[in-house]
């Protein structure tokens, strides 16, 4: 359950981040509210999961981990951003990190 609540978590957070670019610097009421809702639902989830017990470095890398990951390949697939092979390798670099992070975990 905590991982499902943690996906939550990363759904909501890049949600509020996709937004928060088409809020026009908080001038602009739905992609604001979205984004303002996306941020408050992303860290509840997180404080559930950590409640339910995930070291909070597994999560917290997680969450990040694929926040970052998912808004860059939104950026470049979908809103006109770059992507070089150098920030592709740093992604997948991030996301090495948080398997070793994981997978050095105690269970």
């Amino acid at each position: 359950m905590p991982w499902l609540l943690l996906i939550g978590a990363v759904v909501a957070e890049v949600a509020g981040t996709i937004s928060l670019r088409y809020s026009d610097g908080f001038t602009r009421l739905l992609p604001s509210a979205i984004t303002v809702v996306g941020y408050g639902t992303a860290f509840y989830l997180l404080a559930q999961v950590l409640k339910a017990g995930m070291s909070i470095g597994v999560a917290y890398g997680v969450w990040a981990a694929l926040g970052v990951s998912l808004v860059a390949l939104i950026g470049a697939l979908f809103l006109g951003d770059g992507l070089t092979w150098v920030q592709v390798g740093g992604i997948a670099l991030v996301i090495g990190g948080v398997l070793a992070l994981e997978l050095g975990a105690a269970h």
